[in-house]
């Protein structure tokens, strides 16, 4: 398998190849982005999508972009306060989950519905493709959106193990997403929501029982060594979530038209489709440490999961009738969702 650093560079290569060095190697720089995202610059996403997508884009602009890349929040806030600082200017571009928002994107939510998903490059695409067909105009309209993409399968993280649905009863859960809190309240758990960064405080402090994390997140917040059972799903994935990075559309525009090239030819499809992939590689490192650690890594198998994909059906309809009280059809976006998936 072609290494990550392997995958950016020759992307990068052929890029500035095609492009003929067309910018000017030597001209001054004109434009400096602030990129605000709520994790430190070692995490996956930050490291292996964040980082050389900037590189990629200073180097195809012959230097006149560049990028100041604030990590953990650096220029303050917290993390859903992100989508509001780029649409006020406070940052140019951020990286977030939509679902840090509740009710801000309700649209994007279809790709976070339990039970819909195989993996994160193919997902990453279909929400794209979504996000053009009904968003973009839509729940996006003050955003320059440069990429929608997701992260692997999640899984259960937690302190006593989780097999069936029953077990989920009376257990304090940090679920990541709207949809994901209303499947979990529906089978007995008492959702508690948070950002990422607060997970492992709160396990540590008995706030949460357990989490739902992909593999991939869980290496630098070290929940391996917080709670010892992991629970995965055989087929489609529990859920996963939905990333977006956007910029502030006023610096888009900006832009001379030649930057501009330059920032659309690095956004998105197919880079939305290669950070997915990307998050997803990530996750066999972090799960090894807590094979490495001894835990108990529950595997489900495919009867197993049924059980759970049936008792995920009730969030499903509750969705669907959620958006139509909302004014869209959720369910056409659905049935799209669905069909691009099935591609």
């Amino acid at each position: 398998m072609m290494s990550l650093s392997t995958t950016f560079a020759r992307l990068l290569g052929a890029s500035v190849l095609a492009s003929g060095l067309g910018l000017g190697a030597a001209l001054a720089q004109e434009v400096t982005l602030k990129l605000h995202q709520m994790l430190p610059a070692q995490a996956p996403v930050p490291a292996l999508v964040l980082q050389p997508w900037m590189d990629k884009i200073s180097a195809e602009s012959g230097g006149r972009i560049a990028f100041e890349h604030f990590p953990a929040m650096q220029l303050g806030g917290k993390p859903p306060e992100l989508v509001d600082q780029v649409k006020d200017g406070v940052a140019d571009i951020i990286w977030t989950l939509p679902g840090y928002t509740p009710g801000r994107f309700p649209r994007t939510e279809v790709i976070e519905l339990p039970f819909l998903v195989n993996d994160a490059e193919s997902a990453s695409r279909a929400l794209y493709q979504l996000g053009e067909k009904y968003m973009f105009d839509t729940e996006y309209a003050d955003y320059k959106v440069l990429a929608l993409f997701t992260h692997g399968p999640g899984l259960f993280h937690s302190a006593k193990p989780i097999t069936t649905p029953a077990d989920l009863a009376g257990v304090k859960l940090r679920a990541p997403t709207r949809v994901t809190n209303m499947m979990v309240t529906a089978l007995g758990a008492t959702a508690v929501g948070m950002p990422v960064p607060a997970v492992p405080e709160a396990l540590s402090k008995g706030v949460i029982d357990a989490t739902m994390l992909p593999w991939e997140v869980t290496g630098g917040l070290k929940v391996a060594e917080l709670v010892k059972n992991h629970t995965e799903f055989t087929g489609k994935a529990m859920y996963v979530g939905a990333f977006l990075i956007a910029m502030n559309k006023e610096k888009y525009n900006a832009l001379p038209d030649d930057l501009k090239a330059v920032i659309d030819a690095n956004s998105g499809l197919e880079f939305s489709a290669l950070a997915g992939k990307l998050s997803q590689e990530a996750d066999a490192k972090a799960r090894q440490i807590a094979v490495d650690l001894g835990n108990n890594i529950i595997q489900l198998d495919a009867a197993q999961s049924a059980v759970w994909e049936e008792a995920a059906k009730p969030t499903y309809e509750a969705w669907i009738a959620e958006t139509a009280a909302a004014g869209f059809d959720g369910q056409a976006i659905l049935n799209d969702a669905q069909t691009l998936l099935a591609q």
